[in-house]
């Protein structure tokens, strides 16, 4: 899917020599990393990682157009599974207790099939064994799309969007809210702020791709 190659056996989605050039910023290794000073001060967040750099001609774009746009789900779960082999035993998954991908609304996600950031987020789980939940934090308004906006713009289309149906389900757990790309953060803020409505609740980030 980036190169156009022909794939052989055991190759899935992206041939092995794209995947080793993949951009990957191993930021869960240090803390204070650009993606945790862009959200300092706008979330009480424990950690924040993302597996590449998200880069306007990069690898890790079309790949993520694949996933959103033309059902290749397949993308998100190998990825997904490669992050999570990156996170195994490091100390920024080991106090994780649940992984929480962001939420579609359930209009944008029966037009889609699915939801992206839940499709990484199982590949996550698959090798991280961490469990996945999925229906507790959920989007309650539809709103226009988050490309070409400002982050001020962002911030407005998204704030009050998400809810927590039951928060003793989180209450003194730590969360791992997954998605696709952070790029203002302002998605992620969102959903943190509902989720503080948790008891004792804490949170951390993981993303395939960071805009820098």
């Amino acid at each position: 899917m980036v190169c156009g190659e022909e794939l052989i056996q055991p190759e899935e989605c992206i041939c092995l020599r794209c995947l080793y050039k993949l951009p990957r910023t191993h930021n869960f290794k240090y803390p204070d990393n650009a993606a945790e000073r862009l959200m300092a001060g706008r979330i009480p967040f424990e950690r924040i990682a993302s597996f590449c750099v998200y880069a306007k001609k990069g690898m890790l774009p079309p790949l993520i157009h694949q996933l959103k746009y033309h059902h290749h789900k397949e993308v998100g779960i190998l990825l997904g599974k490669i992050y999570g082999e990156d996170l195994q035993g490091s100390d920024f998954l080991k106090p994780v207790d649940v992984i929480v991908p962001v939420p579609l609304h359930p209009k944008k996600e029966k037009i889609r099939g699915y939801n992206q950031a839940e499709i990484i987020a199982r590949g996550l789980s698959a090798t991280t064994s961490l469990p996945l939940s999925v229906g507790n934090l959920i989007r309650v308004v539809y709103n226009p799309t988050q490309t070409k906006r400002t982050k001020t713009q962002r911030w407005e289309n998204v704030k009050h969007i998400f809810h927590v149906k039951n928060p003793g389900e989180y209450a003194q757990k730590h969360l791992l809210l997954v998605d696709d790309v952070i790029t203002t953060g302002s998605t992620m803020e969102a959903c943190a702020t509902a989720l503080q409505g948790c008891q004792g609740v804490k949170i951390s980030v993981a993303t395939l791709g960071e805009v820098f």
